[in-house]
């Protein structure tokens, strides 16, 4: 009968996914489907406790947070949970071995985002291994399906990918973050002179990370090249569709990729992986 409650949890950490995330639903489903359901899992378990720390306003966000790690804590030394996403998510620790101190560097980054922080360049760093490198070494570990070798290959490439997503995210999301929830991730940036220049940088730095993260996604398995080119695809497009608008716009609203705009961007990669990448 516990086959029925595993059931039920992959089936939730996918409605999750699909609910919060188009963008990666459509790139999850450019996977083989074998691997799908533990991709659904990792991004249920850290939608999960990013929603703590980013919409549980009015609410005691630390001791939920905190609740958290402790039956996430439970989950993956009992290896069962009520909690289907955390159900799940333990599963998927489980099955592909993933490390646990990349579970622990999350929960701190989210940590983080409970207090105002001044970034300087160390805690910048810090803050992007734990909210999203160490996610792309999570995902990684599933791609490889337990290669350690092929894993340690492409960890440095996972890392720059999971890093550039997360920058541009920062100037996707900058309105929201510094207006709304008092958060200015970049450092040294002063907010109040943002301009074009600041910008500049950051994108120069974005689009760094861009180049190296291809290299890797060539050498992935071809169970999951596709469906992490894709999601490269579709933050490349939000990328350049970003560097053509003002610091002023950036600060004033949020840029968005419409989801016609990804269903054509879908279309597109597929010929140019099959030109390109095989």
């Amino acid at each position: 009968m516990k086959k029925l409650f595993d059931e039920l949890a992959f089936h939730v950490s996918k409605e999750t996914t699909k609910k919060y995330s188009t963008s990666f639903s459509l790139g999850i489903l450019a996977l083989e489907a074998s691997i799908r359901p533990a991709i659904y899992a990792i991004y249920g378990f850290v939608r999960l406790a990013d929603e703590i720390v980013d919409s549980f306003h009015g609410f005691d966000r630390a001791v939920l947070l905190e609740r958290l790690k402790d039956e996430t804590n439970y989950a993956l030394e009992h290896r069962i949970s009520v909690n289907p996403i955390l159900q799940s998510f333990q599963d998927t620790y489980h099955r592909y071995g993933l490390q646990r101190y990349l579970v622990d560097r999350f929960l701190e980054s989210m940590e983080m985002d409970l207090h105002k922080i001044d970034y300087n360049d160390a805690r910048y760093k810090q803050y992007i291994l734990g909210s999203a490198e160490v996610v792309g070494l999570m995902c990684l570990h599933v791609f490889v399906g337990g290669d350690s070798e092929k894993y340690t290959e492409l960890k440095p490439y996972a890392m720059k990918l999971g890093s550039a997503f997360q920058k541009l995210n920062f100037l996707r999301d900058m309105r929201d973050d510094y207006c709304a929830l008092g958060r200015t991730y970049f450092p040294n940036v002063d907010m109040a002179c943002f301009d074009n220049d600041t910008k500049e940088t950051i994108e120069a730095d974005i689009a760094a990370e861009f180049r190296e993260a291809l290299v890797g996604i060539k050498r992935l398995p071809s169970s999951s090249k596709f469906g992490v080119y894709l999601a490269y695809r579709y933050y490349l497009s939000l990328f350049r569709k970003i560097k053509a608008a003002s610091a002023q716009r950036i600060l004033q609203e949020r840029v968005r990729i419409p989801n016609g705009r990804k269903l054509s961007l879908m279309m597109s990669s597929y010929v140019q992986y099959k030109m390109a990448i095989l």
